[in-house]
């Protein structure tokens, strides 16, 4: 069997283990299937993932083509992570108010699926009907990991059923209401089945989850105190393997640690020359106070922060030809956060298009409470979630034809949010900062980036309360303590990757700079992008390793010091 037909084997398991992000990417043969979140069947899915594993690790890489090293090499990485996440058992422990909750995250994604053919709509359907038993098991699992010591954080699991009470408050506003296919011949009958399926089954599973977890999981919450993974049976262990399988690398969580305190520190030169230009100040504390406390530095309302996003990405579309070879061949759209997620849900985040053009790739900005949302960062945040962040790097994949499907669809944290942190600071060699105040925005955001470094790892290596991550973002960054909080809960749900933002922008600057340093006049940024992107996505070694091989740049000295991908 060849590495192409392995990787295809992976796929296929890894969308047979989450159905829905599948039709959310535009692979539409298993639309009237939903995760399997029983015990059983992530016993199944690491069995099958571990010995499509086993077969690629057998392979001798040396009598493979590059092509085919780079996808055994992804294959690989990819693997190991996804049976790392199912070792950790995240799904007994993960009850919160976002999308990393299984259930809230569930009738999110279930939300944004087109529906443009027949077997869609019918499959949309037998979704809306199996999500009692999706329920129903996550339940199950929660309570095992009750019994077995794995807590949820209490605070956020009272917050999981706030939400879903909100949900069900407002039927006539849910959001799986939205999907729904083209007027004419079927859609009213559609529409009827899909509205009773609704009333019928779908509302009194989700008041039976959450008073599931109400009664039995709320009662037994970890405390704000004792928020982090360390404080679960085997935490360490699980949490040294998803920083491993987010960043890609082998960096442990004590050097992490330290990176994110001397990030912070060499911003101060940065916070001086801009500040001094801006407000007249290079004090550091004071730019990041008048920052967070200025009335000026905030939105009117959602109208006027939906609109400076808009502006911002159809500037940086404009800039891009300039600087890439390839572009992607559809814009990026521009949304809020949907009113009944908005509460728990970050600032921004990036949905790419599905492949067969049933959904664009989509910014949504969160207008919730846009009087207390900060201005000065929008731009920086703009530009890292479309162009020439996300959705630049994420639709270009998908447009990669020639690449095994893997390689095009790979979920790499490192490489996905390194460049989207890339994107940030590009823009500014771009030209797509509209002032001083912007750029002080970007500076924001790095330090809110160098400040996951310290938090993420402290929370969960160094058993840092919540009100200690708090307080510590409060300091060092101008982030409002509303989004701040959101921050940390974040963190708190998804171990370990908030540190892939900084690890996969320094090692993208890193084989950057080593590429102009050996190409001296022949280097073309144009062409360099080009490459970083045109691979899809890649374990961070991978990419420098593919970079070498395409600008004809030496090798690194292998002793051991760079990052190593899995």
């Amino acid at each position: 069997m060849t590495i192409a037909q392995l990787a295809d084997e992976l796929v296929d398991a890894l969308f047979d283990a989450d159905p829905v992000r599948a039709s959310l990417l535009g692979v539409r043969d298993r639309e009237d299937r939903l995760a399997d979140h029983t015990e059983a069947g992530e016993h199944a899915l690491r069995a099958r993932i571990a010995a499509v594993a086993a077969r690629a690790g057998a392979v001798d890489p040396g009598g493979l083509d590059e092509g085919d090293r780079t996808t055994r090499a992804v294959l690989l990485q990819q693997a190991g992570a996804e049976l790392d996440r199912i070792a950790a058992r995240g799904v007994e422990y993960t009850v919160t108010d976002s999308f990393f909750d299984p259930v809230v995250g569930t009738l999110s994604r279930l939300s944004m699926t087109g529906i443009t053919e027949a077997e869609h709509a019918d499959g949309y359907l037998a979704r809306l009907s199996g999500l009692p038993g999706l329920f129903d098991a996550i339940a199950g699992r929660r309570r095992a990991g009750v019994a077995a010591g794995r807590f949820p954080v209490r605070r956020s699991a009272e917050a999981a059923v706030a939400h879903l009470t909100r949900y069900l408050a407002a039927p006539e506003d849910d959001p799986l209401r939205r999907p729904g296919p083209a007027a004419g011949s079927g859609s009213a009958a559609f529409r009827a089945a899909r509205d009773r399926l609704l009333t019928d089954v779908v509302h009194p599973a989700v008041a039976r989850h959450r008073d599931a977890v109400a009664a039995d999981v709320v009662p037994h919450g970890r405390s704000d105190d004792r928020a982090g993974l360390c404080w679960l049976p085997g935490g360490a262990d699980h949490y040294a393997r998803l920083v491993r399988g987010h960043t890609t690398t082998e960096r442990t969580p004590d050097d992490l640690h330290r990176a994110g305190l001397d990030a912070l520190a060499g911003l101060s030169e940065e916070y001086a020359r801009i500040g001094g230009r801006v407000f007249g100040t290079g004090d550091r504390a004071e730019i990041l106070a008048r920052l967070r406390t200025d009335p000026a530095m905030r939105w009117r309302d959602a109208d006027e922060l939906l609109g400076a996003a808009r502006a911002a990405v159809r500037r940086a579309e404009r800039a891009a030809p300039r600087w890439f070879g390839r572009l992607p061949s559809r814009g990026c759209a521009v949304e809020a956060v949907p009113e009944a997620e908005a509460p728990g849900a970050p600032v921004a985040y990036y949905m790419p298009p599905a492949a067969d053009g049933s959904r664009p790739g989509t910014y949504y900005a969160n207008t919730y409470r846009a009087d207390l949302r900060d201005r000065y960062s929008a731009e920086a945040i703009a530009f890292h979630e479309a162009v020439p962040g996300h959705h630049l790097q994420l639709s270009l994949a998908q447009e990669l034809s020639g690449l095994p499907l893997l390689r095009r669809l790979a979920s790499v944290t490192a490489f996905d949010e390194g460049w989207g942190l890339y994107a940030e600071r590009l823009a500014d060699e771009m030209g797509l900062y509209g002032d001083g105040v912007s750029r002080l925005g970007m500076l924001s955001e790095d330090s809110l980036r160098a400040c996951r470094l310290v938090v993420d790892t402290g929370l969960h290596s160094k058993g840092w309360s919540r009100r200690q991550a708090v307080d510590f973002m409060v300091a060092h960054t101008a982030t409002p303590r509303m989004e701040i909080e959101t921050e940390v809960d974040g963190y708190l749900a998804a171990p370990g990757r908030a540190l892939a933002y900084m690890v996969g922008r320094w090692e993208i600057q890193r084989i950057r700079a080593e590429a102009e340093a050996a190409l001296g006049d022949r280097f073309d940024v144009r062409a360099f992008h080009d490459v970083v992107l045109g691979s899809g996505p890649l374990p961070l070694g991978v990419l420098d390793e593919v970079v070498r091989a395409r600008t004809r740049v030496p090798g690194r000295p292998t002793d051991g010091s760079g990052p190593r991908s899995r």
